[in-house]
């Protein structure tokens, strides 16, 4: 099974300030490399002190960096037909559909899951889904709020969700994991979300 886990860091509560994305590609069932970008931001050269506490990377860090309509002519040859899986996929598509907006990009086409919907959907019950809590259940050690480092933790979570549900092909995916795809096309998007259980049929007396 193919698919590519990805991760954005901000610098702002703005949805179009990425500084940084990380990439994890799995082929086949294993992960084959990770990678990360740093990205000056449109707010450059402000960061919201929040922001920085939680991922730790400041505007020095970023000076030399591209914007991301520079870091986009790589990554949307990366994500084109792709499907992408993301821990909280609404907060990172949104970072991702709003900066593509501000920098006038169209969206690639591609199908996209969710981390936190299926992981409720495959490990029910459990009192926390946030990518660190899970991972600390299932031993995977990463550093947290960094791009990659989550990116390569979501891909590990979702291959654990993969082998609970004895799942190995795509076209299992969401019918095992009990989702259904969001997707980015050129012009919009739909939502992932997870699948509603079938109402019980009423009895009628006879």
């Amino acid at each position: 099974m193919n698919f590519i886990t990805l991760d954005f860091e901000t610098a702002t509560a703005d949805r179009d300030s990425p500084c940084e994305i990380g990439l994890t590609f799995v082929q086949n069932g294993k992960i084959v490399g990770t990678q990360a970008w740093l990205i000056k931001p449109k707010s450059y050269p402000y960061f919201n002190s929040w922001n920085i506490a939680i991922h730790g990377i400041k505007p020095q860090d970023v000076k030399n960096s591209p914007e991301f309509d520079g870091v986009w002519r790589e990554l949307q040859p990366l994500l084109q037909n792709q499907l992408v899986i993301a821990h909280n996929a609404s907060f990172d598509m949104s970072v991702l559909r709003a900066t593509l907006n501000t920098y006038s990009l169209s969206f690639p086409d591609l199908h996209y899951a969710c981390s936190v919907q299926f992981s409720k959907q495959v490990w029910q019950g459990l009192p926390k889904y946030d990518l660190k809590s899970l991972c600390n259940r299932h031993g995977i050690e990463f550093k947290h709020h960094r791009a990659a480092a989550d990116s390569y933790a979501c891909a590990e979570l979702t291959l654990r969700a993969l082998e609970h549900t004895h799942c190995g092909h795509q076209d299992e995916l969401a019918e095992k994991l009990k989702i259904n795809y969001g997707r980015l096309f050129d012009g919009g998007y739909t939502a992932s979300s997870v699948r509603k259980a079938p109402k019980p049929k009423k009895a009628f007396p006879f």
